[in-house]
């Protein structure tokens, strides 16, 4: 039996001259910057076919398609093909970022109605399928890296809470990192977080460092 549209995976466009744009995936989905490419990316950056997303039995691959410039999978760079799970990010040379979701169902209609969780109310909100952040009306463009977003979304999750230096440290770097990465390399990273969110909203610091215990996130509503 066909599956209907809706239970297609999908393919959404984010940041990049294609914002906005989706192809649901049916057989095998061809990116690349020419105009015979079932997703057409009209950049130099992006070779004529640059990489393929394909229907398998054990769900959608994604392979690079020896491009010059590479195919990112959830930032890092892919070498042989990857088999995509529910809102992996993919990201074509520096010109286009997509969103993979398995079901054109699953699509949130609303910011709010992200895996069926609500987001917390405040002025700073994720989405974390996508991982795309918003203040206010204004989304962060070009979007946070992942160590950026790991962060904050660790600090968004706890609802104002402060967490131990300890705690972010392994949530971005993982566990076995915990005594090797510097207090240093943490605060430059926050303070990189603090500049991305200063450029959408300077009158307020919603990461806030609490001397002697970490960080919380201060997210007025």
């Amino acid at each position: 039996m066909e599956r209907s549209i809706e239970e297609l995976p999908v393919l959404i466009a984010q940041t990049g001259p294609l914002n906005g744009q989706r192809w649901p995936i049916s057989g095998e989905l061809i990116v690349g910057r020419d105009a015979d490419c079932e997703v057409v990316v009209a950049d130099r950056q992006v070779s004529r076919q640059h990489a393929r997303f394909t229907v398998t039995e054990e769900g959608v691959t994604l392979e690079d398609l020896g491009s010059k410039n590479g195919t990112h999978y959830n930032g890092q760079q892919i070498e042989e093909k990857v088999l995509l799970q529910d809102g992996d990010v993919v990201q074509v040379a520096l010109a286009q970022q997509f969103v993979f979701l398995s079901s054109d169902a699953t699509v949130p209609l609303t910011l709010e109605e992200t895996a069926g969780m609500p987001l917390k109310q405040g002025r700073l909100r994720l989405d974390h399928r996508s991982r795309r952040v918003w203040v206010g009306k204004s989304e962060i463009i070009p979007p946070l890296s992942v160590a950026q977003y790991t962060l904050l979304e660790k600090l968004y999750h706890q609802g104002g809470r402060v967490v131990s230096r300890e705690d972010l440290i392994e949530a971005v770097w993982g566990e076995e990192s915990i005594y090797e990465v510097s207090n240093q390399a943490l605060d430059a990273l926050v303070r990189r977080l603090r500049d991305r969110l200063a450029e959408v909203d300077n009158a307020h610091e919603y990461v806030v460092t609490v001397r002697g215990h970490g960080l919380r996130l201060e997210n007025p509503t």
